[in-house]
């Protein structure tokens, strides 16, 4: 019985064996046709969009429908190029696309669902490499765009502006050939008045030979030669686009800015402003704000509350109104925590004053970024946004605070990064219906930071500023609450405002819903008010000190909601900018102000 057993049980494990890799050639088969039909279904979406608005005229298209696996490779005029050159390419392109675009959640997921795959555009990251030579010698479309960014005049490839390698490398190792395509007239579509009905915009899209990878030269030859190529083909189509179709000076590449009929990089708007730029702007950002909150509410229709939630609610409450906020974010010294910053580790965990249901947020974790000098120099703190995909953007501006003599610290906020839970996104759990949750997660990061600036005084550092965005702007508003030495507070679209985020944010929905269901009203709500939210508070460090950056198309932390607080907070700073909620102007811009008033 026993043998009989044991046999039974071989021929399953056999059979099992078997049938994994069958069940595993079928999962990549439905994953091959779900983004097939992702894609599909896309290029129709933006063929819908684009045929009222533009006329696209091709030059030798058939170059682009050959069989097998080879690198497209188009200049960039525009960041509406990569859906034109799609629409004019009968074959699935896989995009290499900026890493910036990775970085928000449901944007991120549409691009991969599309086999988009980023590109780091300041280095050479092996992941992209590996990825691109993988689909290429899979007989896939890779496409680039070898300028690493728009590009017109004598910055273009097209005028002569030299190539990156990066193009010719890639065929080299995957041996496959690549295709030159230039496209002109895409530019003219940041104007509005192009797409007004009937406008019908040209476009111009010209396809080259291919060019061969060489594979009979060495290896430096062989990749001279094909940029050599690649650059000639670049020159002789755009000759060809402007013989055959007559172009006229308007019609090549103008900076965008010219476009949009406006001077100066980014500039604060003034109340009406109805600028073409300012018009195809508000465009832009309310339908990704709104893409964007839709799908916060589309995730938290995960989160319910029960039935004593309001019972829950009223005693937490309770508890908290006779605690001031000093007290409630009081941080416990933590002797270990300034122990682990003077052994010069990059990385450092310990673990959180606040307990929590899971485990994996009770270790808090944060990235220290040292300078020239060590940890006696200024330190800035680096608190990223809700759901933020990657801390690649910030490490590159750790790097250059470093250069001014800054240490920076990258801080894991809670239910981010290192702390998410098994089986939940990226700080999907740091803003729910779950309003003590919420609550204490705020407390727990302003509590973890306190910490740090504690530890770091015990290794010499006496000044700190802080570089904050939307939920980690909210978190640096809080800190500002209850820090006097700070050198600077520049709050990048902070939620200050608790009664508007909760009651008024499209963001917001279906936490409203679960509250309105389980009888959380607003007045239990704002008895917390007074911890919790930097609108209805003042800051113990110098309002001087404080700068808010605004965006002026924003939909989830209004400008009118920065600037009341920018009013109370009286003696701070508010800079606006032409973005909505998400955006990457407003960094560069924030930084920019800060060196200008001297805070770097």
């Amino acid at each position: 019985m026993g043998t009989g057993n044991y046999d039974n049980t071989l021929k399953k494990g056999i059979s099992l064996k078997k049938s994994f890799p069958i069940a595993l050639k079928q999962r990549k088969t439905r994953k091959v046709e779900i983004k097939t039909a992702s894609y599909r279904a896309g290029k129709l979406l933006t063929k819908l969009m684009f045929a009222g608005v533009a006329r696209v005229h091709l030059v030798e298209h058939e170059n682009a429908n050959r069989t097998g696996g080879f690198l497209l490779a188009a200049n960039h005029i525009s960041h509406f190029d990569p859906f034109l050159i799609s629409l004019a390419v009968r074959r699935k392109i896989d995009w290499m696309t900026m890493a910036e675009f990775f970085r928000f959640s449901v944007l991120g997921f549409f691009l991969r669902a599309i086999d988009a795959f980023p590109a780091e555009r300041d280095r050479a990251d092996r992941k992209t490499i590996r990825t691109a030579i993988e689909r290429l010698k899979g007989g896939r479309v890779v496409g680039l765009f070898p300028e690493g960014g728009i590009r017109d005049g004598v910055r273009s490839l097209l005028e002569g502006a030299p190539l990156r390698p990066g193009a010719a490398t890639l065929a080299h190792i995957a041996g496959v050939p690549i295709l030159p395509c230039v496209i002109l007239g895409s530019d003219r579509l940041y104007s509005i008045k192009q797409w007004l009905p009937l406008r019908r915009t040209p476009i111009w899209i010209a396809f080259g030979n291919p060019i061969s990878h060489f594979p009979e030269l060495p290896k430096l030859q062989a990749r001279e030669r094909i940029e050599s190529e690649l650059a000639a083909q670049f020159k002789n189509l755009y000759a060809r686009l402007q013989q055959t179709f007559r172009l006229t000076t308007e019609d090549l590449p103008h900076p965008p800015r010219e476009r949009f009929e406006v001077r100066g990089h980014v500039r604060a708007l003034k109340s009406g402003d109805v600028s073409p730029h300012s018009k195809i702007a508000r465009f832009a950002a309310s339908r990704i704000d709104g893409f964007l909150c839709a799908s916060m509410n589309l995730l938290q229709s995960r989160h319910r509350l029960n039935g004593s939630s309001r019972a829950e609610m009223e005693r937490y409450v309770v508890e908290c109104e006779r605690l001031t906020a000093q007290e409630y974010y009081a941080a416990p010294d933590d002797v270990d925590l300034a122990k682990a910053f003077g052994d010069g580790r990059a990385t450092i965990a310990w673990r959180s004053p606040i307990k929590t249901q899971f485990p994996a947020n009770n270790i808090a974790c944060a990235d220290f970024f040292r300078c020239a000098q060590g940890t006696n120099a200024p330190t800035v703190f680096l608190l990223h946004a809700l759901m933020s995909t990657s801390p690649i953007g910030h490490r590159r501006y750790a790097e250059y605070f470093n250069e001014l003599g800054w240490n920076a610290c990258f801080l894991h906020l809670p239910y981010h990064f290192s702390r998410v839970p098994r089986g939940y996104w990226n700080g999907e759990l740091a803003i729910t219906c779950d309003l003590i949750r919420n609550a204490e997660g705020l407390r727990q990061g302003v509590i973890e930071l306190r910490q740090v600036m504690g530890a770091l005084r015990e290794r010499g550092c006496r000044e700190f500023g802080v570089l904050a965005t939307s939920y980690g702007g909210w978190i640096g508003a809080l800190l500002a609450m209850v820090e006097r030495d700070l050198g600077f507070v520049a709050l990048m679209a902070p939620i200050v405002n608790i009664e508007h985020a909760i009651w008024a944010s499209p963001a917001a929905r279906l936490i409203r819903r679960e509250l309105h269901r389980a009888n959380i009203e607003q007045s239990l709500i704002a008895r917390h008010f007074h911890l919790s939210s930097p609108l209805h508070n003042q800051p113990l460090c110098d309002c001087a000190r404080v700068l808010f950056a605004s965006g002026e198309f924003d939909s989830i932390a209004p400008a009118e909601q920065i600037e009341a607080i920018q009013r109370k907070w009286r003696g701070s700073e508010l800079l606006r900018i032409r973005q909505g909620h998400f955006g990457y102007w407003m960094m560069r811009e924030t930084i920019a102000r800060l060196k200008e008033r001297g805070d770097l």
